[in-house]
């Protein structure tokens, strides 16, 4: 029988203090989201004064990057590039921010960032996973 990564919450909380970190060597108020590979929230953290619109933002993030198995990058490059059959598709934030979390190759989760601009988001989104990659 083959065994399937998870992801713990002990990952999901080296996750986020990497991403805040990030956030927080370059004074940015985020929020940082991070979902099981069903999409369900596992754990977040919000800056004391980061706007609440952030909240639903950083998970649909992070489901986004679950549902789809890539970065929200990908969508946001499609959109600007003129593709906007990606705005009709259920669940796409075309936003950077949000990625796939994986372990052995295995998408076993998804990292979702919001509150700054969309490459900022991006940005400490990068440090989280290198966190999870780090053990």
């Amino acid at each position: 029988m083959a065994k399937k990564p998870i992801l713990t919450l002990d990952d999901a909380k080296r996750i986020a203090t990497a991403a805040q970190a990030e956030a927080l060597n370059n004074d940015w108020r985020v929020v940082i989201a991070v979902v099981d590979d069903g999409g369900h929230l596992l754990y977040l953290e919000r800056s004391h004064d980061t706007q609440f619109g952030s909240v639903e933002t950083a998970i649909c993030k992070a489901h986004a990057a679950v549902a789809f198995q890539r970065p929200t990058k990908m969508s946001e490059d499609a959109v600007t590039g003129g593709r906007l059959i990606h705005l009709a598709l259920p669940g796409v934030i075309p936003a950077e921010g949000g990625v796939p979390l994986q372990i052995d190759g295995v998408v076993v989760g998804g990292l979702g960032i919001s509150g700054v601009r969309s490459s900022q988001d991006g940005q400490i989104a990068a440090a989280g996973v290198a966190a999870l990659t780090q053990e």
